[in-house]
């Protein structure tokens, strides 16, 4: 079954590390994700740019509404996300629980992918 990993970072305290240290957790991170990519677990992961660069859209009286930013007010923002192919949640738990950058202090939601359309 694929699961998709969503990565939530706390950006001010993301960007208050030192540059060498952001660079050495994202090298980590693939490293980590490359080591399995040729078993088929890894599928396809992106970092994200910081929610300055955002937008929102949503229709409102009929009308597309497009807004600055991510518009939930919490301490963590979406900052990228990976695909695995896993057997089950277990194993793609604790893909994630091993993560670097769960271990720099960011967290990672874990998401069975819905195969087919609408349910």
């Amino acid at each position: 079954m694929r699961y998709m990993l969503l990565i939530y970072k706390d950006e001010s305290v993301y960007d208050a590390l030192p540059p060498e240290k952001r660079a050495t957790v994202f090298k980590d991170a693939t490293e980590y994700s490359e080591a399995v990519r040729p078993s088929g677990f890894y599928q396809v992961g992106e970092p994200l740019e910081s929610t300055p660069t955002a937008k929102t859209v949503r229709l409102k009286n009929g009308k597309a509404l497009t807004t600055d930013g991510p518009f939930a007010e919490t301490k963590e923002q979406l900052a990228g996300y990976t695909i695995v192919e896993a057997r089950n949640l277990d194993e793609a738990l604790a893909f994630a629980a091993k993560h670097p950058l769960v271990l720099a202090g960011m967290s990672i939601e874990v998401r069975p992918i819905r195969a087919g359309g609408p349910r």
